[in-house]
């Protein structure tokens, strides 16, 4: 694999297809562990180790599973690899184990990670899918920073647990809660939607229904009607 493309798949999942703000997955957990920066960036490496061993892992097989069960089959080796996450987790960082509460298990059936399993890793090689899982890991992490730093800031007056603003006005304690959330993670995707010139608003339900394993068949379900998932 050239030194370019390398760089190419590790940098799309920032910006151009970034998993949350572009393809608008993962939103679950985005919206909920984001209430502080550490528990953002705890979810991020969780989830970006399980892209890219997934996927190096799913690559390598991917001529050896029968397609007709490689949607268990690559829940399979994700779920393997989310509880050596978790475990590593529990054993180094149980302040990030508790603050993550139920969404880091929940990781085996992230949209993101299983995405990438069925649209890219089932059908590349190990190094462009070690890449693509990279990068969508970054952006993804990328993102749940960027809203964990906000909402922290302005909800409790802190980053990473230091006193920011507490000291100068009061928290906004409602970007703690679920409406701050969608708050800025609305502003985020315009931002994110401003930055690549529209296309991100214009292809959001295309990239949806391509990174979903069910598009498939959900397209052939529906028949044009709404998603049948």
């Amino acid at each position: 694999m050239a030194e370019k493309s390398f760089i190419k798949e590790i940098t799309k999942g920032i910006i151009k297809e970034n998993p949350v703000l572009c393809l608008v997955l993962g939103t679950c957990p985005t919206l909920a562990v984001t209430t502080a920066a550490s528990n953002a960036i705890g979810m991020g490496i969780a989830a970006t180790g399980v892209l890219v061993c997934s996927n190096a892992v799913i690559s390598m097989l991917r001529k050896v599973i029968p397609d007709k069960v490689r949607i268990p089959a690559y829940i399979s080796i994700i779920a393997a690899f989310v509880t050596v996450v978790q475990m590593l987790i529990k054993a180094f960082a149980p302040e990030i184990d508790e603050a993550l509460g139920i969404y880091l298990p929940l990781i085996v059936v992230n949209c993101i990670i299983l995405g990438r399993a069925e649209m890219f890793a089932g059908k590349n090689k190990v190094l462009a899918s070690i890449a693509d899982g990279l990068g969508m890991g970054i952006g993804f992490t990328a993102t749940l920073l960027i809203m964990g730093s906000i909402r922290e800031i302005l909800g409790a007056g802190t980053w990473f647990g230091i006193p920011i603003l507490s000291n100068i006005i009061d928290p906004i304690i409602i970007f703690l809660l679920p409406p701050g959330g969608f708050f800025v993670f609305g502003m985020l995707i315009a931002l994110a939607n401003r930055i690549n010139n529209g296309k991100t608003a214009k292809n959001s339900e295309k990239n949806m229904c391509d990174n979903c394993p069910l598009g498939g068949k959900c397209r052939e379900a529906s028949a044009g009607k709404e998603c049948a998932v």
